[in-house]
């Protein structure tokens, strides 16, 4: 933040930044892991950063969050068991949570401070917390998924920071087998995939890591975000044996919770790939 009271993120290697006008600074703690910081903000309200990037803001953080969670769960034919990786701000899990055919949720968060933090200054997303069908725990992701019994979960959502440090595994082709064997017939995976514009290698390199750990088909979403890298963000899915352009349209439009977001047009539109990408990808 600069004397001015401005929060900054360059973007390394794209020569872009975005800035957010701070009104002050109200919290500041080192995990064991990363730096969190909270900044209130003057038109984008309470923010979340980790070890000086972006990670959630009260204004847009509902795009990222019912897109990591609803287009998977209405792809699912009937998901009941769901594995979020990472996660710690606990806005995904307060999305699956909305879908009353869940039974139960395993959150595997590596930090605890992240979630505990998120419970006092985002009290809204962490509304879900104390659903008897969550169950928060701080662990290490990758290792909890090549732990987990064959076939125990139906939709896996990995929420995850970028691919550096403890979240690069998450990118991994081993993990990906892992989250294979840990789904079950039908099982659906999501992994947040960056932006479509600083990231196609990244997304392309997904692509190839899923194919190889065996699934049948694989699908970018494409979304706005504004506080991230270039504004455009992506999830990337793929499925353990179905096609993923099928999904539960007519439980879309009937959805007995509110969405601000998404809705059934979007997730088609989600779908479509962009010219630039679609000979990278297809």
């Amino acid at each position: 933040m600069d004397k001015r009271g401005w929060y900054t993120e360059e973007w390394a290697g794209a020569g872009a930044a975005i800035s957010l006008k701070v009104t002050e600074k109200v919290h500041d703690e080192q995990s064991p892991y990363q730096r969190i910081e909270i900044y209130e903000t003057e038109t984008f309200g309470t923010l979340m950063t980790l070890d000086g990037l972006v990670m959630v803001t009260d204004r847009d953080n509902f795009i990222y969050h019912e897109m990591m969670s609803h287009p998977a769960l209405f792809t699912h034919h009937k998901p009941r068991r769901v594995l979020i990786i990472g996660g710690g701000d606990c806005g995904t899990l307060r999305e699956v949570l909305r879908h009353d055919a869940i039974l139960e949720v395993d959150q595997v968060e590596i930090d605890e401070r992240v979630t505990r933090v998120s419970e006092q200054f985002f009290p809204e997303l962490c509304s879900a917390n104390a659903d008897p069908r969550a169950r928060l725990h701080f662990a290490d992701g990758i290792q909890w998924t090549k732990e987990s019994s064959p076939g125990h979960y139906d939709v896996i959502i990995v929420d995850s920071t970028d691919p550096v440090g403890p979240a690069a595994g998450l990118f991994s082709a081993s993990f990906y087998a892992d989250c294979y064997r840990a789904l079950n017939a039908g099982g659906i995976l999501v992994g947040q995939s960056e932006s479509p514009l600083f990231h196609a290698d990244l997304i392309k390199g997904m692509h190839g890591g899923l194919r190889g750990a065996n699934f049948l088909d694989i699908a970018t979403l494409f979304f706005p975000q504004c506080t991230y890298p270039s504004g455009w963000w992506s999830a990337t899915m793929a499925a353990k044996d179905r096609a993923l352009s099928n999904f539960r349209e007519e439980d879309v439009e009937n959805r007995r919770f509110p969405t601000r977001y998404y809705n059934h047009g979007i997730h088609h539109g989600a779908l479509a790939v962009p010219e630039f990408l679609f000979k990278t990808l297809m």
